[in-house]
């Protein structure tokens, strides 16, 4: 059975090109537009992997991981960063909230397979 991600940006191009690159490895997507979206979803549906931004309306990416984190399912779900955001202070941010890692903008299709796969194992 596919593996199920669940990706999470305010922007739909990037939510695009995100979920043509992980269909293209025969992954199955769903999509949120924010982390409050992305949390009401993860309350009905458990998911194999989070991928999502940090600045959305709503909620952004460090405050979902936190909620997500809070539930019992997704204490041991990879969840990555996915951001324009690269500084060492957001993604110091970003561990102690939970994430499993951080990738920034723009992203390479090869690389996100790359890392999709192994925090899969």
């Amino acid at each position: 059975m596919a593996k199920h991600i669940l990706v999470v940006d305010d922007s739909i191009s990037i939510r695009q090109m995100v979920e043509v690159t992980l269909l293209s490895a025969n992954y199955q997507v769903s999509l949120a537009k924010d982390g409050k979206e992305a949390f009401d979803m993860c309350r009905i549906n458990t998911y194999n992997f989070v991928l999502t931004d940090q600045n959305m309306p709503r909620m952004d990416g460090i405050t979902l991981i936190k909620s997500l984190r809070s539930l019992p399912a997704y204490q041991r779900i990879p969840i990555i960063m996915l951001t324009t955001e690269a500084s060492n202070g957001m993604k110091l941010k970003g561990k102690e909230a939970g994430a499993t890692g951080w990738m920034v903008k723009p992203f390479n299709p090869a690389k996100l397979l790359e890392l999709t796969a192994k925090v899969l194992g």
